[in-house]
């Protein structure tokens, strides 16, 4: 069979707690995760070697007689102490990046995935900044959580040994010295409470901008036109003022807190001093013991901080999931977390071969707008290899709703879809190149070369030839001569850099290049006549070319197959253009009206 299906699961009002996404997380790459938690635990573990040595050394200063002997044996052990670090930081590196950015394209990767099945006109519940502000700091804030978690893990260790060895001498300093450290750790907790909501704010801020520049980079002619310069910059300082007063609340407090933490291990070297003075008096608190205490104390400072900004952290990437799954709609947790495979250095994946269209079938096709009622119903058509059928009607009449439909990228309501003879159960996924390819009546390039826009994935050295034709076809070619470095010209945010028609026209090439079993083409009516004649020529010029376009035009429907006179969003007639303009009033309406 050659429909694809894609099973969309179901809407569930219950998320997941923020453990299991990790949990996932950690079993999509395993032999990252592993060995980075393994390497960091051995490193820090190795951190409490120095310690040890340095009360061996200091107690052997101590004494009246100086042997060599101790002295070259510590030197040894902290050598190979010092080896050991060196190995294990380089097994963290090793781990620690793969495993982040993994991890961050498979989130990346399944809500780009969940967006693209479903209805492009509904697919993004916030602008689109906000949701580039998800893809990027959502995920960030997510996938790097587990390295600083590992550490967490490998500090518990070292500070359980610390402890173990602080209070086998002497436990009442050692409660004495930990009791005021854990009291300022939980009032920097409290702050770093406080740090979220500002991060919060900061992060809502940097969207408002970055929504504001794609509105602004998406209409620049509207701007100049309306003279409204002014009134773009002042609303964008506006917003640049929020951002940074919101950023410095965050960096001044977080600064604050950091100055606070990093002294805490002070304030616990001056209460060793104040609580061993008599103990060391007496001889029963040696120079070593202090050495040792101060050495570990610094550490297992740093494990309670590290405890309360992994806590937070944890909080944070709970938000960030929640976030995220808010964008991904209708789709269950573990849609977020599944796991799929991630591109990695290395060969990419050849796209298959399609299966050449014979007849594309479309039976009973219905879909109704929710906000109007206003669609198409039961719409019924056929088009076999090498015809070209044209689909018309007044404006509103459901021309674009029905292209749309039949590729999914509106989520018909009923009907049956055919290729070959086979139902196609997802056609959001099945009507894609090589099989079919679509050009929208307001197509989008990205900010970048007008080859890039072009090719997309397809590789240059092996669509040279294709793109030429593609070119030639849609009526480019002309043009390339008018742009100041060619293919390699920068078309700006959205093609701003190009007229209507050459956007249309860069969008029909970025179709033909791919060679698709069908092409589905949607009112090109930016073109002027000349040009829209040659392009039309140039298209029924391949007698293998099958095309469903949908168009009020005479330089298209002159060279239509068949035509489907759309009304009200049901098919009122179709046939030949000399026989509707015969038996058919509404077409011959449509080709008496003037063109655009």
């Amino acid at each position: 069979m050659c429909g694809v299906r894609h099973t969309v699961s179901e809407r569930v009002d219950v998320g997941w707690p923020t453990w299991r996404y990790f949990s996932r997380l950690i079993c999509f790459r395993p032999w990252l995760w592993g060995p980075n938690l393994a390497s960091i635990i051995l490193l820090i573990v190795l951190e409490t070697v120095p310690g040890l040595l340095s009360r061996t050394f200091f107690d052997w200063l101590a004494t009246d007689v100086h042997h060599l002997e101790p002295l070259w044996w510590v030197l040894a052990l902290l050598a190979l102490s010092t080896v050991g670090q060196v190995a294990f930081l380089v097994g963290c590196q090793l781990t620690n990046a793969p495993f982040i950015y993994t991890s961050a394209a498979l989130l990346q990767h399944n809500m780009l995935r969940r967006l693209f099945q479903l209805p492009g006109a509904r697919a993004l519940p916030h602008s689109s900044g906000e949701a580039l502000s998800r893809f990027r700091d959502d995920v960030e804030e997510t996938a790097i959580f587990l390295i600083p978690c590992n550490d967490l893990l490998a500090w518990s260790v070292f500070a359980l040994v610390g402890l173990v060895l602080m209070v086998s001498v002497s436990p009442t300093i050692t409660l004495g010295v930990f009791v005021p450290l854990v009291a300022i750790s939980g009032l920097l907790h409290l702050g770093r409470t406080r740090i979220e909501a500002y991060r919060r704010a900061v992060r809502g801020a940097t969207a408002q901008v970055t929504a504001y520049l794609a509105d602004v980079f998406s209409a620049p002619h509207t701007i100049q036109l309306a003279s409204a310069e002014g009134g773009v910059i002042a609303g964008f300082r506006e917003l640049n003022h929020v951002r940074l007063q919101t950023a410095i609340r965050d960096r001044l407090l977080d600064q604050v807190l950091q100055s606070v933490s990093r002294n805490t291990s002070n304030i616990g070297t001056g209460v060793i001093l104040l609580l061993a003075s008599r103990a060391m008096e007496a001889g029963t608190f040696t120079v070593g013991d202090f050495a040792l205490f101060v050495f570990y104390l610094g550490w297992v400072g740093e494990f309670t901080g590290m405890f309360g900004l992994v806590l937070a952290k944890y909080r944070q990437a709970g938000v960030s999931f929640g976030r995220m799954g808010e964008l991904m709609r209708g789709s269950s947790p573990q849609v977020l977390v599944e796991h799929q495979p991630v591109f990695e250095p290395g060969p990419q994946p050849r796209r298959e071969n399609a299966t050449p269209l014979d007849m594309l079938e479309v039976s009973n096709l219905t879909y109704l707008h929710p906000a109007s009622g206003r669609g198409i119903r039961d719409v019924t058509l056929r088009v076999d290899r090498g015809q070209c059928v044209i689909v018309t009607g007044r404006v509103g009449a459901g021309k674009t709703t029905l292209l749309r439909a039949l590729l999914g990228l509106l989520p018909p309501q009923a009907g049956v879809i055919r290729w070959n003879g086979y139902p196609v159960d997802d056609p959001a996924s099945f009507l894609i190149p090589p099989r079919c390819a679509y050009t929208p009546q307001l197509p989008r390039l990205f900010s970048e070369t007008l080859r890039n826009n072009l090719l997309l994935d397809l590789q240059p050295a092996e669509s040279l030839e294709a793109l030429q034709q593609a070119l030639r076809v849609s009526q480019f070619e002309t043009d390339l001569g008018g742009l100041r470095d060619g293919l390699e010209s920068e078309v700006g945010p959205r093609g701003v850099a190009l007229s209507g028609g050459q956007l249309q026209r860069a969008a029909a090439a970025r179709m033909l290049v791919r060679q698709p079993e069908l092409l589905v083409l949607d009112d090109l009516s930016s073109l002027d006549g000349p040009t829209e004649a040659a392009f039309w020529a140039g298209l029924r010029a391949d007698p293998s070319a099958t095309i469903l376009a949908a168009s009020h035009r005479r330089a298209a429907l002159e060279r239509a197959d068949r035509i489907l006179v759309l009304q009200d969003g049901a098919v009122i007639d179709e046939g030949p253009l000399e026989v509707l303009l015969v038996r058919c009033e509404e077409m011959r309406r449509l080709w008496l009206q003037p063109s655009p």
